[in-house]
């Protein structure tokens, strides 16, 4: 997909009209919500912030039953959500530190 120009009304992802919407500032351009949530830099951070802090609390968590060998499964829900919590997490901060 190609950028389109990065004009003051105009989201550098897609293009449309930022008049009356969120704007997001990210790598010196500025994006609709829609353009931002697909950024891949924030996407690629978010995704490491989730893989260190969510195995971090997966072991906190879930460690003792892990390392017995055994498998309940509530845990097919449980990792999971704590891998998605910081996922969410860190997103939701970089949106809210990127608000222009």
């Amino acid at each position: 997909m190609s950028e389109a120009p990065a004009g003051r009304g105009v989201c550098a992802g897609c293009g449309c009209s930022l008049e009356g919407r969120r704007a997001f500032s990210l790598g010196g351009t500025r994006r609709c919500l829609r353009c931002t949530l697909r950024y891949r830099p924030l996407l690629r951070r978010s995704a490491v912030t989730a893989l260190i802090v969510g195995t971090i609390l997966v072991a906190i968590n879930q460690g003792t039953l892990l390392w017995e060998g055994s498998f309940p499964p509530a845990l097919l829900w449980k990792i999971p959500l704590t891998y998605m919590v910081p996922f969410c997490v860190a997103t939701w901060g970089a949106l809210s530190n990127s608000r222009a």
